[in-house]
Order: structure tokens, then C-alpha cells, then sequence
């Protein structure tokens, strides 16, 4: 279920923030609609100069509130609204395109503080998309946002957003909608009968990805064959494609017959999460695949291929199977919205365009200048390189953190010695103070 993924990475920000000097002992709440929906909190400098630089930090569905980079920013000089859009914690909730309404009132409410005449999106994780979406949007407009090629159009509301004047993109995935097609497990064959009849899931064995005999070890690493590997990718694409095509059909009888009800319909789909073949097996996506920038421990940047010095974690097969941590409790509009990509295979053939949510697509259409961060610790390094590969900006700059976990903390697990990897937090914020310093 995904509340209890939300919950863990909250969790895991909110125990990163004990790491941090309190920069900022006093955020201050910010209401930032009447209701009340989007919220945020205002984390300045405690001494210093008036900062100048602004910096808005949002995700999805996150609560972001007591995020530990707030903390970091603010100790650095910089003004850091950390904000949960009207969507925190309820991926149900999620209407994607109207996301971008909450990240205007944040970058709005910056420009209204004293002193700051710089304004900087911050994305982190599955929060990525919701920066790079807006920012595209700004610089381009509606047209961005609508055409026959996205399974969710936005509306008119959109236009006219104020543009950031820069982007940091940190550790992201592709986006949920990408996620949600690695992450799915292929192996189910019947989500017309398990959404229709509520029957339990039927599982083809040639494709399960957590047998011993297809290459999974309970016990360690596991080790997929490229047969497989490549058969499970394209399966995982053909499942996402057959869920999109049941969601769009209920979607038409919302819309035209006002059945089973006339706004929008409960879509629930199973073996949805921890599915991707690249947590057990830590060879798929191991390494960039060119020379790039490496912070090492001691400061010094060095350019090599990055290698990801993650663990395996066999304990997926497990939290695939189960109701809390396997099962994606959606509505027709929240998934095709935001859940949903258009794809051939999982890894080489995702349509990233068919869906307003997508880091790879926004890229190609963002302008100002932007910084991508990878952690070294974790399993989006490729994917980082994509995002570099494919982003329009001229100014744009590409950073890995040695030994750096997702949360932008030391992978202690990692080590081969005691404090191998002890100033990984450190080095990084430190690289985007001076990221920033030098271009505002």
C-alpha cells in the first residue's frame, strides 16, 4: 500500500535530520491555500546575512516539512520553504497536473519574502517530477502539458505559471509514472478479473522474478539472466499497457454514463511495488556508462565511470506479496494521472512523454540552469545520467556522492572501513552551496 512507503520515507527524512546542525531552530508554518491543502514550512538562516536565494523543496506525495535538506540549506545562508502540496501523504489523492498549482503559490511565496530575488526548485527521489514538470510548463506553457500523446491533459489553470530561475534535481527517479512500471511485477497475467471480480492474482512462473529457478536468491544477490531480464521487462511494460488500457475504458464510462459513479472509480492493482529486478539484483544499473563527476569521502573530485556500491535486498519478494507494502490503492483518474507510462520495455522502451509525469520528458524542455545530484549508494544512476543526457539547459552540471545513500546520508553497510563514506551529507551540500554561489 503505498501510505506505508510514504510513511518510511518521511520517516527516513525526519531521522536525517538529526545529523544536521539546527541551522534554522524556528521554521516558521506557512498555510499556502485557504484551505489549508498545501502547506509548508519556512526555514531561514538564524545568523548571517538576509539571504538572497531562495530555495523551494517539494515532492508528490511527501511530507517534506522536516525534511533534514531544509536544515542543510538554511545553514548554508539560503531562505529553504520546504512544502507538502494538496496531495501529501494519499497517492489517491493525486490529480498530477493540479500539483503544479501548489508549486506556484510556493514559488510565489518566496518571491514575496524580503530580499530574495532568486528563486531554485528542489526535487528529490519520486519528487523529482513535480519541479521539472512545473518548470517545463512555465518556460513552454500549456501546449507542454496537452496533446493527443498524454493519457492525462492539463487544463488552462496552468498557464501562465512563473518560471524558477534554476533546478536541482536530487537522486530522482524517471518519476512515479516510470516507477510504477519498474516496479510492477510482471509476472501477473489476470487484471481484468482481479479489478472486475476482486480474484487473487494469477502468476505466470517463467517471468516470477522472486523464483530460485529464474535467477532469484533469497539469501543474497540474486542473478538474472539477460534472457529473462529482457523477457521480464517486456512483460512488465505489456502488464502496465493492459492496466492502462482497463483504467481508460472506466475512465470513458465515468465520463459518458456517469458509472459506477460519475467523478471517478476505485483502481486497485496488485503486485504493484519492490518488483524491479534491480533491488535484488544490484548488476542491472550498477554503473553509469561514461566517465563522470565523483565526490570522494576526502573532497576531491575525480572522473571515472561511477559504480553504485549498493546491497542487494532480497526481502522484496516478501513486501511484493503482501497487502501493505505490494498493493496500490488508486482511483481511475489518480492512476492514469500519475501511475501510468506508455511502454515496450521497462528499462529501454519506456515512452517517457506519454505521461505529464516524467523527469526524462521535462528535461528536454527546461531551459535554466540545472544541477543533477546521484547518490552513489543507491540505484538511480543511470537513470541521473539519462536526465543529463537528455536535458536541454546549456548550463546544466552532473555530480555523483561517493558513497552517498538516497537520503543524502553515509551508507554505513557499504563500508569495507569504519568511516569510509562519513562525509557524504556533508560533501554534498556543500557542492550545491557552491553550485549555486556561483551562478546567483
Amino acid at each position: 500500500m503505498k501510505v506505508s512507503i510514504l510513511s518510511w520515507l518521511s520517516f527516513v527524512l525526519a531521522l536525517a535530520a538529526s545529523v544536521s546542525a539546527f541551522a534554522q531552530s524556528n521554521p516558521r508554518y506557512i498555510a499556502l491555500s485557504e484551505r489549508g491543502a498545501a502547506k509548508g514550512a519556512l526555514y531561514a538562516p538564524d545568523t548571517g546575512p538576509a539571504p538572497s536565494v531562495g530555495i523551494l523543496l517539494v515532492h508528490r506525495t511527501a511530507n517534506y516539512m522536516n525534511y533534514h535538506g531544509c536544515r542543510e540549506l538554511a545553514a548554508r545562508g539560503y531562505l529553504a520553504l520546504c512544502m507538502n502540496p494538496r496531495s501529501d501523504n494519499n497517492e489517491a489523492a493525486v490529480r498530477w497536473e493540479e500539483n503544479a498549482l501548489d508549486v506556484r503559490r510556493g514559488v510565489e511565496t518566496l518571491r514575496e519574502q524580503s530580499g530574495i530575488d532568486t528563486v531554485l526548485l528542489w526535487g528529490f527521489s519520486g519528487g523529482g517530477a513535480t519541479p521539472s514538470f512545473y518548470q517545463a510548463v512555465a518556460e513552454n506553457g500549456i501546449a507542454y502539458c496537452q496533446g493527443a500523446s498524454k493519457l492525462i491533459e492539463c487544463s488552462e489553470e496552468l498557464a501562465g505559471l512563473p518560471a524558477a530561475d534554476g533546478l536541482i534535481l536530487v537522486d530522482t527517479n524517471h518519476g512515479i509514472a516510470a516507477g510504477a512500471v519498474i516496479r510492477l511485477n510482471g509476472a501477473v497475467t489476470n487484471d481484468a478479473e482481479i479489478l472486475n471480480e476482486g480474484a487473487a492474482p494469477i502468476i505466470d512462473p517463467s517471468l516470477d522474478p522472486f523464483s530460485v529457478a529464474n535467477g532469484y536468491n533469497p539469501d543474497g544477490a540474486s542473478s538474472y539472466s539477460p534472457e529473462f531480464r529482457d523477457r521480464y521487462f517486456q512483460a512488465q511494460a505489456q502488464r502496465m499497457n493492459n492496466l492502462i488500457d482497463l483504467a481508460q475504458a472506466k475512465l470513458q464510462a465515468i465520463e459518458s454514463a456517469g458509472e459506477p459513479y460519475p467523478d471517478d472509480a476505485p483502481f486497485v492493482v496488485v503486485r504493484a511495488e519492490t518488483a524491479e529486478l534491480m533491488i535484488p539484483d544490484p548488476s542491472i544499473h550498477h554503473a553509469t556508462i561514461r566517465e563522470h563527476k565523483i565526490i570522494l569521502n576526502g573532497g576531491t573530485i575525480v572522473r571515472r565511470i561511477a559504480e553504485s556500491v549498493r546491497l542487494a535486498d532480497p526481502s522484496v519478494a516478501e513486501r511484493n506479496r503482501s497487502f501493505s507494502d505490494g498493493v496500490l490503492f488508486l482511483t481511475v483518474r489518480s492512476f492514469l494521472s500519475t501511475n501510468a507510462m506508455r511502454a515496450t520495455h521497462s528499462l529501454d522502451g519506456l515512452e517517457y512523454c506519454s505521461t505529464n509525469n516524467s523527469v526524462p520528458c521535462a528535461v528536454q524542455s527546461i531551459s535554466a540552469p540545472l544541477l543533477i545530484a546521484a547518490m552513489g549508494a543507491n540505484r538511480y544512476l543511470r537513470f541521473n545520467e539519462i536526465h543529463y543526457d537528455l536535458a536541454k539547459s546549456e548550463d546544466k552540471d552532473f555530480v555523483i556522492i561517493e558513497g552517498a545513500t538516497h537520503p543524502q546520508l553515509p551508507c554505513v553497510t557499504c563500508e569495507s572501513t569504519p568511516g569510509q563514506y562519513s562525509n557524504a551529507t556533508k560533501n554534498f551540500f556543500d557542492y550545491v552551496q557552491t553550485w549555486i554561489d556561483k551562478r546567483y
